[in-house]
């Protein structure tokens, strides 16, 4: 091949990153930053991270609507298995809605330790000092329920299939739960099991499935946590 030819080789291959699909693209917004500045943003993300616990006492203090909304707002930017987004969060702050969903929530619970949780699963969780008990679905001024997407609607009224959708509000509950955290907010992930009251109760389409119940608030003045320590980083990484 003539030098010629390998010049008009890599100019067609320096734009391999071409998109070659019919659908419209824009310039990704970046900014980059220096190495020195990115490290000490790293270490006080970090820093502030690690000081977030979860607790279940929390105090009714009013949260103005805003910041649930900000928090929301922040979960929806995470990436989805095809962009599809599937994800629903529901604020309550209604208090006989509240009332309602601890209830429900405390009837299931209330079978499960006494009986359909398995004797390994108890002793997993005795350390977080759990019951069938639940006023934190009551005390918080906010109960926030995140319901999965687990199919699409098409225009037609058929099913649309949806991917990764499991993956995907993970990712957007962690990006909810490091919002409420920056914020000086605290909050809880509980998953009553089952959760079919949910969609029930908050009147949610066939199509939603209820993923996570997150209360929403200002730690009560008394508020514990337990003694736990977070393994280390030599424990959850490997380098290759």
């Amino acid at each position: 091949m003539s030098g010629g030819q390998e010049a008009a080789h890599v100019r067609d291959d320096s734009n391999a990153l071409a998109p070659r699909e019919p659908y419209p693209f824009v310039p990704l917004e970046f900014v980059r930053i220096a190495a020195p500045d990115s490290l000490t943003r790293a270490r006080d993300f970090f820093e502030e991270m690690n000081k977030r616990r979860t607790t279940r006492h929390f105090s009714s203090e009013p949260v103005p609507r805003e910041l649930i909304e900000l928090a929301i707002r922040t979960a929806g930017t995470a990436p989805s298995g095809a962009h599809q987004q599937p994800w629903t969060f529901v604020a309550v702050s209604e208090a006989t809605l509240k009332r309602r969903i601890r209830e429900a929530a405390e009837d299931e619970e209330r079978v499960n330790y006494t009986g359909r949780m398995p004797p390994d699963w108890l002793d997993a969780v005795a350390p977080l000092g759990t019951d069938q008990n639940k006023p934190h679905l009551t005390d918080a001024p906010w109960v926030v329920v995140v319901f999965r997407q687990i199919f699409g609607l098409a225009q037609d009224g058929g099913k649309r299939t949806y991917y990764y959708t499991q993956e995907s509000c993970g990712i957007a509950v962690g990006l909810f739960i490091s919002a409420i955290h920056h914020m000086g907010l605290v909050t809880l992930t509980h998953t009553p099991s089952p959760m079919g009251f949910l969609a029930t109760l908050l009147e949610r389409p066939d199509n939603e499935k209820a993923f996570l119940v997150m209360p929403v608030g200002y730690p009560a003045a008394n508020a514990r946590v337990p003694d736990l320590r977070r393994r280390s980083l030599e424990e959850i990484s490997i380098w290759k």
